[in-house]
């Protein structure tokens, strides 16, 4: 099926509480534009269906605390929002990060595990 970068990245926003007036830049690690340049190279269509991807997988859109990155399964490709964790974190010391059937920290950490 046929989509437009532009709008999928713009609905994705707006789904997010965003616009492109909150966005600090597009690119990757190398390269970097603003929402101006992207807005002038992303209006156009791909295909996002199963396949192979079209959209560069390293392509992100970034604001202040929060980025979109490209996101596939089996060449379906979509836009996936990301934040910046905030919870009542406190620093601690940790006895392990790996154990078997991928247990959360909590568990691994704790006295039953």
């Amino acid at each position: 099926m046929l989509r437009n970068l532009l709008k999928e990245t713009i609905d994705t926003l707006v789904q997010h509480g965003k616009t492109g007036s909150d966005v600090y830049w597009v690119g990757n690690a190398e390269y970097m534009i603003g929402w101006d340049d992207f807005v002038k190279v992303a209006n156009v269509d791909y295909n996002d269906g199963y396949g192979s991807q079209e959209v560069a997988a390293d392509l992100v859109v970034v604001g202040d605390n929060w980025w979109l990155e490209r996101c596939e399964y089996d060449g379906s490709e979509w836009w996936g929002f990301k934040t910046i964790p905030t919870t009542n974190r406190k620093y601690t010391s940790l006895q392990s990060v790996i154990g078997r059937l991928c247990p959360s920290l909590h568990e691994l950490n704790s006295e039953q595990y």
